[in-house]
């Protein structure tokens, strides 16, 4: 009978103890990574505050020009635009910027799109997929921002590349 007891009161500790390892599984933190509204930010440093702006009066020609979503878009709720040449616009921690187009895909290869847009402070990334073709070239992808700092966002991004 001692056996008995000692043997469930120990069959009990062990139980208990496993409960309360199924209830409160670890939780890491070792992760940079946090997903918010389809934005995807890795930040060691600061975050990067990307805000929209209205189309650029400054680009006569040819662009490509994207927002967050296909909403966004509709409502010129502009996030990037380029003059297709040598000149991209983005307004990043609240400054209105005009950055220089480091390279950009052919715009006959209208399948895909790429775009690197570097200065001191950001480096830029625009990837994207041709979803339409309208009266212009309809794109959907990505947009990848690296700060000097080290903050990296990445979220998606609908538009359109024309002349």
């Amino acid at each position: 009978m001692k056996y008995c007891i000692i043997f469930f009161s120990a069959f009990l500790l062990i139980a208990c103890k496993k409960d309360k390892e199924a209830i409160s599984p670890s939780v890491h933190k070792d992760s940079a990574t946090s997903v918010h509204d389809s934005v995807t930010v890795q930040s060691p440093a600061e975050k990067v505050e990307v805000d929209v702006f209205p189309f650029p009066k400054e680009i006569k020609e040819c662009s490509c020009y994207f927002a967050k979503n296909r909403s966004d878009f509709e409502s010129e709720k502009y996030i990037y635009a380029d003059d297709a040449a040598k000149t991209a616009y983005m307004k990043l921690d609240g400054k209105r910027l005009a950055l220089n187009l480091i390279s950009s895909s052919d715009m006959e290869n209208d399948e895909v799109l790429s775009k690197e847009i570097e200065n001191e402070n950001y480096k830029i990334s625009v990837q994207g997929k041709k979803v339409k073709h309208e009266e212009a070239l309809i794109f959907e992808g990505t947009l990848t921002i690296e700060k000097a700092d080290g903050a990296i966002i990445t979220m998606p991004i609908y538009g359109e590349c024309g002349c």
